[in-house]
């Protein structure tokens, strides 16, 4: 059901019946390196590109959750899935691997929340009783092709994010949820947001103005309070988008309390990890998300938290055509039964 302007309100409560989590070497190493089920010691996993390895993050994150659930591939109706390489790439051969019917989509890091506000969607209106959907990114496939490759060894200033290498997925289903059962209740479609910034070094600070707008239109179209939610976790804004979007939620009028506002690419790494800003990365918010965050749901440690997305919608093109960033965030809520 619409309400508002932006928002959909999931009054089946599609439920999230399981989910997987797949990483590499440098999140193995990380703050939440409990939370993943598949970690790899390099970078390559056995392949002879980064982007097939990247591939292998999606599929292993994917078929994790299929097993989790029990469920066969067979059984799902639908697979939606998107990354940052050309094309999306490597979310095409995965789907080539699992033969599911197939939604490429694409969000740049916001990609995890538009890909579970479409399946949950679809699993309301019983277009579908499985629907498969994740988000992945490898670093350096990712840095090759947004910035420098790793072994041109060039200097990154505070401002630069770590694309974390990392793949999230979760099977939304159209059964009934049983007791302790993650939902997704809304969601809440982001618009474009440009704010004149070039700089593919501070991704954080483009983001910030369209997390702000759509945690904004989510509170407005569903006449909520912030305090209706025990945690607010934006997608990968680092430490300086996030403080940023903090202050234009603040000076909105939007009372947050500090202590719930996070962001996954704070999370997910350590203090003495060179991540400069923070992570980022189409896998970032789906790795916490599926991972780290609905394992603390499940052990009580929120009841209500409302997960946005944030993307930096440039690209190789756009940088080259003096283009500035657009960008957009996606938000979804969870509730656990």
């Amino acid at each position: 059901m619409l309400k508002g302007k932006q928002s959909w309100v999931f009054q089946n409560l599609p439920v999230i019946a399981a989910a997987g989590v797949s990483g590499g070497p440098f999140e193995a190493n990380g703050n939440l390196s409990e939370d993943f089920d598949v970690l790899h010691d390099d970078l390559w996993m056995g392949e002879d590109s980064y982007e097939k390895a990247h591939r292998i993050l999606l599929e292993e994150a994917g078929q994790t959750a299929l097993n989790k659930a029990n469920v066969q591939k067979e059984d799902v109706q639908f697979y939606i899935a998107g990354d940052l390489i050309n094309q999306i790439t490597p979310s095409s051969l995965s789907a080539r691997t699992n033969k599911i019917p197939y939604f490429g989509i694409f969000g740049a890091c916001s990609t995890s929340m538009e890909g579970l506000a479409l399946a949950s969607f679809i699993v309301n209106y019983r277009g579908a009783d499985y629907v498969l959907t994740g988000a992945s990114s490898h670093n350096a496939a990712v840095e090759k092709q947004f910035r420098y490759p790793t072994e041109y060894g060039g200097q990154k200033p505070p401002t630069a994010q770590w694309t974390v290498t990392g793949a999230g997925a979760a099977l939304v289903s159209a059964k009934a949820a049983g007791p302790n059962m993650p939902v997704t209740t809304s969601a809440t479609i982001g618009k474009v947001i440009d704010m004149g910034l070039t700089d593919p070094f501070n991704m954080g600070g483009a983001m910030a103005p369209a997390a702000a707008d759509t945690i904004i239109a989510h509170f407005k179209d569903m006449q909520l309070d912030p305090s209706h939610y025990d945690l607010i976790v934006t997608g990968d804004l680092g430490r300086i988008g996030q403080e940023t979007a903090y202050e234009l939620l603040t000076n909105d009028g939007l009372k947050i309390d500090r202590e719930k506002f996070k962001d996954c690419g704070l999370m997910i790494y350590k203090d003495d990890q060179p991540v400069q800003s923070g992570g980022s990365g189409a896998g970032c918010s789906a790795s916490v998300l599926y991972g780290h965050l609905l394992n603390q749901m499940k052990r009580g440690a929120y009841r209500r938290i409302l997960v946005v997305a944030t993307g930096a919608l440039l690209s190789p093109l756009t940088f080259q055509q003096n283009e500035s960033i657009p960008c957009i965030a996606h938000a979804v809520s969870i509730e656990m039964t």
